[in-house]
Order: structure tokens, then sequence, then C-alpha cells
């Protein structure tokens, strides 16, 4: 079978024999990776990686969280966003977790980024955490900004917001706290979407699935437990759920 993972990270000590990784990776029959930037030193980096290996492509954006001097860095996202393996902007969005979180300027960053998809022709990875309302009035209002396609990483919303979110055309990845026993609300939601919208992710080094639990560091090599925890809430073969998302891996990221 062929496994992909549309959004992982590679960086940090946890991964210093990055060779050694993407060998494991390969192994476990995952063929095609995402790895996504979330600042401009790791976006600069797996570029990097997408050059030295042929299964790795990535996304250029600057995280809601990271977003120290983010007017001067757009030109340079857009910069690395021409490269022929940056498959999408991204990661970007919005994250209230935090109590001193300055969101007008989060909200101006992930706008200003979907500009800039938009003006590509890329689509955009984003990441929303204790945001639903906002975030559905900021994509509906500039729906017209991410007719390329755009995927909620990592959903975390409940199942009502992802139809809605659906009617904009979004698609929608999970990871492996999808496979956790308590994780009911992405369980209902991989039940209720069309499989057109279903992607596998597993956002290493974080959220191991439920094998691994408490494992650090998590990687791509998760990914066969992710999609048969997705096969199995569906009611459909392996086989079958892994061509279908590796199909819409392809669809929404054209680069690939």
């Amino acid at each position: 079978m062929n496994y992909i993972d549309v959004h992982c990270h590679l960086d940090g000590d946890c991964f210093k024999d990055i060779s050694g990784v993407i060998e494991r990776i390969l192994r476990a029959d995952v063929k095609k990776i995402i790895a996504a930037g979330y600042d401009l030193e790791s976006s600069s980096l797996f570029r990097d990686y997408s050059e030295r290996f042929s299964c790795v492509y990535f996304t250029a954006g600057l995280h809601p969280t990271e977003l120290g001097g983010y007017c001067g860095d757009i030109s340079r996202i857009e910069e690395l966003a021409s490269h022929p393996k940056c498959v999408a902007i991204g990661e970007t969005g919005l994250d209230y977790h935090y109590p001193d979180t300055d969101k007008p300027l989060q909200r101006r960053a992930f706008v200003q980024q979907l500009v800039l998809a938009n003006k590509l022709g890329l689509p955009v990875q984003i990441h929303s955490r204790d945001c639903a309302e906002d975030m559905l009035d900021i994509l509906r209002e500039h729906r017209e900004l991410i007719k390329n396609g755009a995927l909620m990483h990592c959903y975390s919303h409940s199942p009502e917001t992802a139809e809605r979110l659906s009617e904009l055309g979004l698609c929608f990845s999970f990871g492996g706290a999808s496979t956790w026993k308590g994780s009911k609300k992405a369980k209902k939601t991989i039940a209720a979407l069309p499989s057109e919208r279903l992607l596998t992710e597993t956002d290493s080094p974080y959220m191991p699935p439920a094998s691994k639990y408490g494992a650090f560091p998590n990687t791509p090599e998760s990914i066969p437990e992710i999609l048969s925890n997705m096969a199995e809430i569906r009611g459909v073969d392996c086989e079958s759920m892994a061509r279908v998302v590796w199909e819409n891996a392809h669809r929404l990221f054209k680069k690939l």
C-alpha cells in the first residue's frame, strides 16, 4: 500500500539522524511526506530536506504562535513557496489556547498568508485551536482566497463545525490523537465526513497513536496505524482507505 503523511515536523534534536529517519519511514510504506514549516527556519530546513530526499515535500508558512516580525517575513515565505516541492502555504491559522494571545495579530497574519496562497495558486495548511467561530468567519469572508484548496490539519473542532467548513471545500487530516480511546469528536467527524475530504498525518514529533501513547518522538512511521483506525471507523478495508487518502492528497496538493 501507498501511505502518505500530509503534515509532520522533522526538525529538532530528535531528528538529527534524518537519513535514518527517512529510511525507516520508507520501510513502513509511507511513500511521501509533507514537512510543514511553521517559521522561516523550519520552512527553509524542510526545503533543504526536500532537495535531499525524493519522498519529502514541504510547506512554507508562519504558525500563529510564531509571529515575531511577521510582516517582513511574508516576502521570504513567498520566495520559499516558489520552490517546485513547496506544495502549500502554512502552517498558518489561529490558536487562542494561550491567555496572552494577540488575536488581531494572528488574524492579520492568517489573512495575509491566505492572500499569498491565492496569489501563488497554492492550497493552505491551517492550524486551528480554540477558535472555531473566528476561523469560520474568516474563511467565509475570504472564501475566494482558498479556491486552490485548504486543509484543516489535526482537526479538533466538532463534527458540526467540520460540516460547515466542508461546505467551503476544505479537507481534514487526522493523526495519532484520533486513535485514542477518548477522542470521540475526531471519531465522529471521521465517520461523518465524505471520504474525499479525509487525509492522514502525524504532526510528528507529537501525538503518537494509541499503541505508542506517551512515546517521543512520534514519526511518520505511525501512519499505517492511523489509517487502519480511520478505515475501521468508516467500515472499509485498509487498502481501499489508503487508496482514497493517496488520491485525496494528490488532488489537494497538486505539486506532489
